[in-house]
């Protein structure tokens, strides 16, 4: 059936998988400058709103394990469908209930929906272009999955501040919808061949992988870089917006600028890779945890925005850049099972980091500067001591 399609479709199919990326940022992040209005108009507790967001990441994470397998099995096109219109339904069965229970229910649901539209898509370069073609459109994936983090909290920012929260998740469902009806109208099974679900082989080069001590913590690493991240998502709108005195507009900007300096810190990691392993891994938690300790001591003495988000900037620049490094090392151990290992790092990567919102969530509220820069210093200090662990590990395979 490929053969019959022209390159002037699977352009186009490209060009939409690329609108499509960007769906996993948008679902996770646009609501986050709403949280303190939703936890006022639904009257429950910061927690509760903030454990949304963890169901939604314990979700998408354990769906990218097994998705991966079942869309080689049953194809692309008809699931991706599915997931939009499962995604548009509930966000707008969200915008209208005040349960919240329910809410996490459907941000359970939209997390394996969202994990389907993303593995999907990401597959599809592959499926319909050359090797060489592929690899050039592959290459502007990561830029295009980053503008998701990036916008969506800005965005979102505005829409409260104009509507009201509800507008956040209408926003969402109008998106799947244009999405949908694009697939419609141009889309079609990328997969030449279907491929025989094989559990019983999945599952021994998942247990291949899990006992590489070097790879599972890389993956631990990524994660709790990834976790000094979300820990401003998660707390920095209650901080921002009870303490400082601001609005959801201030809170989207604040996200929008952290969210840039996740993608430098993406850029200086390739840029260092280079660079041996030690030394390109070394210096930025070093200065992550530097940062973090003078950010403490000036919170004794100045409660301010601006300088949190001064410190934040270069923090969550830092974690960027290991992310960025342990992500390409954890890739090139399995060239021959890339898929799987791209599939279990992005798997555990997400359960980890909804267990550690989760952990942040019930440790109660962050009422000051100094709250969420002692948490910075928890998680960078236990970043720090499994890098030292796995750089043990790394010395004993040399020898």
């Amino acid at each position: 059936m490929l053969d019959n399609i022209s390159e002037k479709r699977k352009n186009i199919i490209s060009i939409i998988g690329f609108l499509s990326v960007p769906i996993s940022g948008f679902v996770t992040d646009i609501y986050l400058p709403s949280f303190p209005a939703m936890a006022k108009t639904l009257m429950v507790p910061e927690s509760s709103i903030q454990l949304t967001l963890t169901c939604f990441l314990l979700s998408y994470g354990i769906s990218q394990l097994f998705i991966g397998s079942f869309l080689d099995a049953i194809g692309r096109y008809y699931p991706k469908l599915i997931s939009l219109v499962i995604v548009l339904i509930s966000s707008l069965a969200i915008a209208f209930t005040d349960n919240i229970l329910f809410i996490c229910l459907l941000r359970i649901i939209q997390g394996i929906a969202v994990s389907i539209i993303v593995i999907s898509t990401r597959a599809l370069f592959v499926d319909i272009h050359t090797p060489e073609k592929a690899k050039h459109y592959l290459g502007y994936f990561t830029i295009a999955w980053s503008c998701g983090p990036i916008i969506a909290p800005f965005l979102g920012g505005f829409l409260e501040k104009l509507f009201n929260w509800h507008a956040n998740f209408y926003f969402l469902a109008i998106y799947a919808f244009i999405l949908l009806a694009l697939e419609i109208g141009f889309g079609f099974e990328t997969i030449a061949s279907k491929t025989k679900l094989n559990l019983k082989n999945t599952v021994e080069i998942y247990k291949m992988m899990l006992q590489n001590k070097v790879f599972v913590l890389g993956i631990m690493i990524q994660a709790i870089a990834y976790s000094i991240v979300m820990l401003f998502n998660i707390t920095g709108p209650f901080l921002i917006e009870n303490i400082f005195k601001f609005n959801s507009v201030v809170i989207g900007y604040c996200t929008l600028i952290l969210g840039f300096s996740w993608m430098i810190g993406g850029f200086v990691g390739k840029k260092r890779m280079h660079l041996d392993f030690k030394e390109s891994i070394g210096l930025p938690v070093v200065i992550q945890l530097i940062l973090i300790v003078l950010l403490i001591i000036i919170g004794f003495f100045i409660q301010n925005l601006f300088v949190l988000m001064a410190f934040a900037f270069f923090i969550h620049i830092c974690s960027g850049i290991l992310f960025t490094s342990f992500f390409t090392a954890n890739m090139m151990k399995f060239p021959k099972n890339a898929g799987i290992a791209g599939g279990l790092m992005g798997g555990m990567t997400y359960v980890i980091t909804s267990f550690t919102s989760f952990i942040v969530s019930v440790t109660g509220k962050i009422n000051s500067q100094n709250g969420l820069s002692w948490r910075y210093l928890i998680f960078s200090v236990f970043l720090l001591l499994i890098i030292s662990v796995l750089l043990k590990v790394s010395d004993k395979k040399t020898v």
